[in-house]
């Protein structure tokens, strides 16, 4: 037995679909990712970087729990911190992309970490290469981490040996 008019259930039928579609759409929202703020997280020019961070890799940005941080994906396959000690010369590889020279630790695969070289403070990526290109997070990256200025670029050992 059907109760109220065809005008009424209609009604209570819109209002389900809207409650269902509006609890769909809730279950979909990610939660905030959780993170570790770098020692100078505080730094002027990592708030500088942050508030330039968009989308990444087609990927929509999420909220973290910590200053100076990014995440995106979901789950989360891209992580940035801002506020890092800048590296010390190293032998591990050295990649240039739109500017910003990034050393490039590929011992944990898929995840690999790319810390800026020359910039102080550094800004760090995780990222997982299962989910993401790291070229085109770098490249997306680019433009508001050259924000803070390069004070050395990366050198081959044959750059600065004489032959």
């Amino acid at each position: 037995m059907r109760v109220g008019t065809r005008k009424q259930r209609a009604f209570r039928r819109a209002g389900v679909a809207s409650v269902l579609s509006a609890g769909l759409l809730l279950a979909g929202c990610a939660g905030i990712v959780p993170m570790q703020p770098a020692v100078d997280a505080n730094n002027p020019l990592c708030a500088e970087v942050i508030v330039r961070l968009g989308d990444v890799a087609d990927l929509a940005k999420r909220e973290t729990n910590a200053q100076a941080t990014g995440a995106w994906g979901e789950p989360a396959s891209i992580l940035l911190t801002c506020g890092l000690e800048a590296p010390a010369p190293t032998t591990l590889p050295c990649l240039s992309v739109n500017g910003v020279d990034w050393i490039i630790d590929e011992s944990q695969k898929p995840t690999y970490i790319f810390t800026t070289f020359g910039r102080t403070p550094a800004v760090q990526v995780a990222l997982n290469s299962d989910a993401v290109s790291g070229s085109t997070v770098l490249a997306d990256l680019a433009l508001p981490v050259s924000l803070i200025p390069q004070e050395t670029p990366c050198t081959d050992l044959s750059d600065t040996l004489e032959f």
